[in-house]
């Protein structure tokens, strides 16, 4: 027996605490009955169900580097009809979950994955895996601009935690601009942009932890090298 939010993880539904949401969204049943509660305990021999589909757990784990363009939503499905990141793998031998979000209008790397266990350890806060960006930004970034947030700027009323910045290519009208953080608020980089008065134009999220996403091309997908999963599990 064990915590029904585990099982669904082990089924490669999505990280842990995804599920724990699922749960209590009712879109889980067992044996038939809508769960909504924490707590409950199940086994392989009962029916569990996750959107009217049944789950179990999948031995073989896949782990794919997709490339996500702008315009897709990081979701397995839209109430607004828009595209998903899954739209490309329904065909896919198995059922893939991304590992994060990239919101909407971010292009970039995207891990997607039927291994729960291993989404749940990298996005753990504990874990501070390290996300770099390259963002285009309105104007040129001061060093003082630069200085406040590599320091840490104010969102929503808490200060964001210490990030890397480096310039690449200031054009006068935009810069280019390299941004590593560990954290994961809501378009927090383009929020952090704002706080020092800069407006974000584009956002492409090009490495994850030890992944980098190279020349892979816009909407374009590939399996993990050995080489690149060991490295992620020891991430």
């Amino acid at each position: 027996m064990m915590r029904l939010q585990k099982f669904m993880a082990l089924c490669g539904v999505a990280s842990r605490r995804a599920c724990e949401t699922m749960i209590t969204e009712g879109r889980v049943t067992v044996d038939g009955e809508t769960v909504t509660a924490m707590g409950v305990q199940v086994d392989d021999t009962q029916a569990v169900c996750v959107d009217g589909r049944r789950i179990a757990p999948e031995t073989e784990k896949h782990y794919i580097l997709y490339h996500k363009p702008a315009g897709e939503v990081t979701t397995a499905s839209d109430p607004e009809g828009r595209a998903t990141v899954l739209d490309k793998f329904k065909d896919y031998p198995v059922r893939l979950y991304p590992v994060g979000r990239l919101d909407y209008d971010t292009e970039g790397l995207l891990l997607l994955t039927n291994d729960g266990d291993l989404t749940e350890k990298l996005l753990h806060p504990s874990k501070e895996v390290e996300k770099t960006y390259l963002a285009r930004v309105t104007g040129s970034l001061s060093e003082d601009e630069i200085a406040r947030l590599e320091k840490g700027v104010m969102i929503g009323g808490r200060r964001t935690s210490r990030a890397k910045v480096r310039v690449i290519k200031p054009e006068g009208n935009y810069s280019d601009v390299f941004v590593t953080i560990h954290e994961g608020r809501n378009r927090q980089v383009r929020k952090m942009a704002e706080a020092v008065g800069h407006e974000v134009l584009m956002l492409r999220r090009v490495r994850f932890g030890p992944l980098t996403l190279g020349d892979l091309k816009r909407g374009a997908w590939r399996e993990l090298t050995e080489k690149e999963l060991s490295s992620l599990k020891k991430t």
